[in-house]
């Protein structure tokens, strides 16, 4: 249920530690724009917005968005405007290795333009958070060898491209995520076919690729990946830079849909396939086996070598969460551990109306059971990297509409309060909150239709106007943050 805005807000009674993180986050292909210039290659997501346009829903691309490679500066004067202590971006692959492979040149202005953020947010007491991929691999290496469907070749140019940037930014960096959500890589991209690089066995909506096995191969190999860029930083960089590194993964609640067995038996399969494929081999060191059981042969196995690798790879949790779903088994669906998601349960009880996206509704208590979940499960600081929500119908608003984001206000406002609530009466460790996002972007498949920003953007003119929402959240962190 919203609380009205007299509650907003109100003082929970105690207060986060003074180190608690926090910000908001983008992603380099949805904010820098700019996608021909200075030497910057073509990435998976400009061809599939181009080859592809009609899987966006407004047959839109990212090449100018917010135009954040020539405003960063307007970037970070707004987070410091927000308090922001922290600021969660991603690093574009195709920006800083154009051809993306191993053996093919470092394009210096990418590196210029990263060390110019990384300067700034420093300069005004801001920490970067930096991601190595968030979905832009070089589409030259999907031309060249299928890109994620190789392990020999992805995993050890995804080595060298995260060396580059450990080698050019972690003097500076000491917080870094390896891979953003890997299962939104694996199936929006081969089991679906929707989101890049657009393969599928749905014909004729996919003209290539096999949802029967691709997206396994893919979710392995990013394991790999992220895991090789971890012992290349453990072994070689983090004894001088003093670093962390993780993954981030997604993932959100779901409640048996009735007290029936079966219901809760789907719980369990959604929380593996969304989160266990993943969680599992790189935090607790084994493969999950509700996946084996739903996949049998087609899940790829780790070498003992490999195994090595990969347990243990990981300094915290990083979890990306929105929502919450009642389930129950049914359908096909494998992704989805064979099972049917809804916003209403058996006894017609309602998480709330969707907002701008139908997968979304805000659902604060389901927050905090999740990072309970994930905290006595997986037993690591927890660092919350993104949570957001898109109002209904807001790209259809004037700015002054826009700007009055009350139900994003009452979104990070009420999960805010439940994160807090998980921390002091559930023990759970959790270290950050970063808004998703900072300003109005390009959502991907999604094209400008949701917007998610704290921060209102005229697509035309590129200007930023600060949200409602900007402000609340400034506010609770100013009454919840010890001295």
């Amino acid at each position: 249920m919203t609380r009205s805005m007299e509650d907003l807000n109100g003082h929970v009674g105690h207060r986060l530690p003074a180190d608690f993180m926090w910000g908001y986050a983008t992603a380099a292909q949805q904010i820098e724009g700019a996608v021909d210039e200075d030497g910057r290659g073509e990435s998976i997501w400009d061809r599939f917005a181009s080859a592809q346009s009609s899987k966006v829903q407004d047959g839109s691309n990212s090449n100018e968005t917010c135009d954040s490679y020539h405003r960063y500066k307007d970037d970070v004067r707004i987070l410091k405007q927000y308090k922001a202590k922290g600021y969660r971006f991603s690093l574009s692959w195709p920006r800083i290795i154009p051809k993306g492979g191993r053996d093919d040149p470092v394009n210096p202005l990418g590196l210029q333009y990263y060390n110019n953020l990384i300067n700034e947010l420093l300069a005004e007491g801001i920490t970067p958070y930096v991601t190595l991929y968030h979905w832009d691999c070089p589409q030259a290496l999907e031309d060249r060898y299928g890109g994620w469907r190789d392990k020999d070749e992805i995993v050890q140019d995804f080595r060298r491209y995260a060396q580059v940037c450990f080698e050019a930014f972690g003097d500076r960096v000491k917080n870094w995520i390896t891979i953003n959500e890997p299962y939104v890589v694996t199936i929006p991209g081969w089991f679906n076919g929707d989101c890049a690089p657009g393969r599928s066995s749905k014909r004729p909506f996919s003209a290539d690729g096999n949802t029967e096995t691709e997206p396994w191969i893919v979710g392995h190999n990013l394991m790999l990946a992220h895991a090789h860029a971890y012992q290349l930083y453990d072994k070689y960089y983090r004894p001088q830079q003093g670093g962390k590194l993780s993954i981030t993964l997604n993932g959100d609640w779901v409640e048996p849909w009735s007290d029936d067995e079966s219901s809760h038996r789907a719980a369990e399969r959604k929380m593996a396939a969304a989160i266990g494929w993943f969680a599992d081999p790189i935090f607790l060191g084994h493969e999950s086996k509700i996946m084996r059981e739903m996949l049998g042969d087609r899940l790829p196995t780790f070498t003992p070598e490999e195994w090595c690798l990969v347990k243990g790879s990981s300094d915290f949790y990083g979890c990306n969460t929105y929502t919450t779903n009642y389930i129950k088994c049914g359908g096909d669906d494998v992704s989805l551990g064979n099972s049917e998601l809804f916003f209403q349960n058996s006894r017609g009880e309602s998480l709330g109306d969707p907002c701008a996206c139908p997968w979304l509704v805000s659902c604060p208590w389901g927050f905090r059971k999740h990072l309970g979940y994930l905290y006595r499960r997986y037993k690591k600081p927890i660092l919350v990297t993104e949570a957001g929500f898109a109002c209904k119908d807001e790209h259809l608003m004037t700015r002054e509409e826009a700007c009055n984001d009350v139900e994003r206000t009452a979104y990070h406002i009420n999960y805010l309060d439940n994160l807090l609530k998980a921390v002091i009466e559930d023990g759970v460790d959790v270290r950050s909150y970063f808004g998703w996002t900072l300003m109005d972007n390009w959502e991907w498949a999604e094209g400008y239709i949701p917007r998610f920003g704290v921060t209102y953007v005229d697509f035309k003119t590129k200007q930023r106007y600060p949200k409602d929402s900007a402000g609340a959240i400034t506010r609770w962190f100013d009454k919840h943050l010890s001295a």
